[in-house]
């Protein structure tokens, strides 16, 4: 699956995921999907959790549960995922937009990916929390244990 970021001076604003994938009515699509935090919605979630997300999230990496590594994914793409309007200046967000993404077979592609493969889950997440915040470092690092 390929991936690119859209960048403004020097800044990352957004995360393109190209996702191949055959729709439920049997026809190859192939499409690109948009992942966006906002600085204050990185801050929410930091303060959200005790010890902040980015521990948490190392946590959850080290221990290798399953369900909460699945749980911290699903999680994360809702809060990430939207639409661009076509004029590029929103990032329109909503439950209906979330779970519309996340009924499609798209969806499963990401998620089965970003569950199986710790090198894309590393690079997704790094990605998404670092867009728009070039102070902040690496959220998790690649786990090669597969």
């Amino acid at each position: 699956m390929c991936g690119a970021s859209f960048y403004l001076k020097g800044e990352k604003i957004m995360l393109k995921k190209t996702i191949p994938y055959i729709d439920l009515n049997g026809v190859e699509r192939k499409e690109d999907f948009y992942f966006h935090l906002s600085k204050p919605e990185i801050v929410k979630m930091q303060t959200s959790v005790k010890g902040g997300y980015d521990v948490q999230l190392k946590s959850i990496g080290a221990g290798a549960d399953g369900g909460q590594i699945m749980e911290f994914f699903e999680d994360l793409i809702k809060k990430a995922y939207g639409v661009k309007s076509e004029d590029g200046r929103r990032f329109m967000k909503s439950e209906e937009i979330s779970r519309s993404f996340m009924e499609s077979p798209a969806y499963e592609i990401l998620f089965e990916e970003l569950v199986t493969n710790d090198k894309a889950a590393a690079d997704f997440v790094n990605a998404v929390m670092n867009v728009g915040n070039s102070t902040a470092t690496s959220m998790i690092s690649t786990n090669t244990q597969n």
